[in-house]
């Protein structure tokens, strides 16, 4: 079967990238988005090689250069005395190492580079303000005037598309919470580096920060145990919130305090996890990004899944062969590779948040580490192409 024309449910990182992606092998790609106008949700947003790697293949990568940062290297500090425990060399070494930049940038920066590439392709259609409460291809059909011959489900952890998949993954609250701030280059702690992204280990949660050239400032994410808000990307805290926030920083060193307890208009949201189930129905729809695999962002890789996702399924669609057959190796490729992601993560979540004994060695252990070999035990994640066919 040649698939003419898609339906793409969600105007995100995922759905756009997969239009991008599709017209560029002639596919025709109408974006369904239930919102009335694009604004992005959110702050910071760290794009490693492999992401990055599909971005300029797509031709959005050389739009993003001029404004975003390529920090030098990726810090691990004892949350405690704010002692560097490791690096891990990128910058120009990402460039030469793995073959692409790894960059931090606003969001909305990258939503609109995307959205704008969208917008420059004829065969791309951007349906905005259109609600699925109940998708079904007749409804698909009414909004767009075209029957897709597939319908891709990018509308995120909490997936419209998803509940009409049978077997489909399952969403979970992982009890934890990510708080979200921003602070003036004015108002940082010496403890952020304008050069570096910093993740600040400590018992219990963990703490990043990197400089935001757009805001002139840096995005700071705080992660720790919390109460569930409901689904949202933009909860704000109530007191009972912000002081469970600092009961878990309350061993923290005092620059990382003195941050957090001005933080009372922080944002958070909620993590969720989607468990393992199918990705597809055989027939006519798929799922990809954050709607088939939400994880932890311990591996800060959320967004670049969502990129390779798009990536992988554009080259899966162009082979020949029945449909089922390419939507089910694309299946089985992506879920061995976000499994693998998925399980760095959860040595990263042990690793940074250990505790007493455990976060000794930890510590013990990284001193140990060179730069290089922190870096070569990323050549599976960083140096992957998405793109290859």
């Amino acid at each position: 079967m040649t698939i003419e024309r898609v339906a793409i449910v969600g105007a995100g990182m995922a759905g756009l990238t997969a239009a991008l992606a599709l017209a560029r092998r002639g596919i025709a790609c109408d974006i369904i988005e239930q919102a009335t106008r694009l604004e992005e949700v959110g702050a910071g947003l760290q794009v490693s090689p492999n992401a990055s790697r599909v971005l300029a293949e797509l031709g959005v990568l050389k739009t993003l250069e001029p404004v975003w940062n390529e920090p030098d290297h990726i810090a691990l500090a004892s949350g405690l005395s704010l002692r560097a425990l490791a690096n891990v060399p990128v910058g120009r070494f990402a460039r030469e190492r793995w073959r692409a930049p790894y960059g931090v940038l606003h969001r909305t920066t990258l939503q609109k580079a995307l959205l704008s590439a969208v917008e420059k392709q004829p065969s791309c259609r951007l349906h905005l303000g259109a609600r699925l409460d109940h998708p079904s291809l007749d409804a698909f059909t009414a909004i767009t005037g075209h029957r897709p011959d597939l319908v891709i489900g990018a509308d995120g952890v909490w997936s419209q598309v998803r509940t009409i998949m049978p077997q489909a993954p399952v969403p979970t609250f992982s009890g934890n919470i990510a708080w979200r701030l921003t602070i003036p280059s004015r108002k940082a702690p010496p403890a952020m580096k304008v050069n570096a992204v910093t993740a600040f280990m400590g018992p219990g949660a963990h703490l990043v920060c990197y400089p935001l050239k757009e805001l002139d400032g840096y995005n700071v994410v705080a992660i720790s145990t919390g109460l569930n808000p409901g689904q949202t990307w933009q909860a704000h805290a109530s007191t009972r919130q912000h002081d469970l926030l600092m009961q878990q920083f309350s061993l923290w060193n005092p620059q990382i305090r003195e941050l957090l307890s001005q933080a009372r208009d922080a944002t958070f949201w909620p993590l969720y996890e989607v468990e393992r189930g199918r990705w597809h129905n055989d027939s006519t729809t798929v799922l990809i990004g954050d709607a088939a695999h939400a994880m932890m962002p311990f591996a800060a890789q959320g967004a670049s899944m969502a990129i390779e996702d798009a990536a992988r399924l554009a080259v899966h669609l162009g082979r020949p062969g029945p449909l089922p057959a390419r939507l089910s190796a694309f299946e089985q490729e992506r879920v061995a590779r976000t499994d693998k992601v998925r399980n760095r993560g959860a040595f990263n979540r042990f690793a940074y948040h250990a505790r007493g004994p455990v976060r000794l060695a930890r510590d013990a252990v990284l001193s140990l580490r060179s730069p290089q070999s922190l870096a070569a035990d990323l050549d599976w994640l960083y140096g992957y192409d998405a793109c290859d066919p």
